[in-house]
């Protein structure tokens, strides 16, 4: 690998809006996320819409759905 053209790995914190907090590396210190392996319904076996910008909305109104 070449010198001095890869970016700095540093320790970073990452907080999902669960509350669970991971620990790893990036190239940022400090991320948030929405979903994460505790709380995604994959996981958890819970059922529930993961909304991002709208988008479930904006389909079921384009379609005239509604939504439970």
């Amino acid at each position: 690998m070449k010198k001095g053209i890869h970016p700095e790995l540093k320790k970073a914190k990452i907080v999902c809006a669960c509350g669970a907090v991971y620990e790893t590396l990036s190239t940022k210190e400090y991320m948030t996320v929405e979903i994460c392996s505790k709380c995604h319904p994959f996981f958890t076996g819970q059922r529930k819409f993961v909304d991002t910008e709208g988008r479930v909305e904006r389909f079921a109104k384009k379609y005239n759905w509604e939504i439970k």
